[in-house]
């Protein structure tokens, strides 16, 4: 089946880990979503055409990035019980705020 190679992934992987988007913390979360959503939304059409899911890993990463820069923004959310609770609200009350959590915003 067709889908994204693992080169292909690798280097997509090396890319959001050169945005540091978890030492972004002069940044708001919409000038994060503003900086990351057209890249993202290239990829998932590009990639996400014919297996989508293989980028599933990826797109958790990202989620990944985006709960560690809550964590380091806000010094309250340190734990990481209450930076998962805030991210849960963040989640619903902008469930289209990134342009990888309209695919599927139960699984975020």
């Amino acid at each position: 089946m067709p889908a994204i190679s693992k080169d292909a992934l690798n280097k997509i992987s090396s890319e959001v880990r050169s945005w540091r988007l978890h030492k972004q913390v002069k940044a708001t979360f919409h000038e994060l979503a503003r900086q990351v959503n057209p890249v993202v939304r290239g990829w998932i059409q590009y990639y996400g055409a014919f297996y989508g899911s293989k980028l599933i890993p990826l797109l958790l990463r990202i989620n990944a990035y985006l709960l560690r820069w809550i964590r380091k923004k806000y010094r309250r959310f340190s734990s990481f019980k209450k930076a998962h609770a805030c991210w849960q609200r963040i989640t619903r009350q902008h469930p289209r705020l990134f342009a990888h959590w309209a695919l599927n915003p139960r699984a975020w």
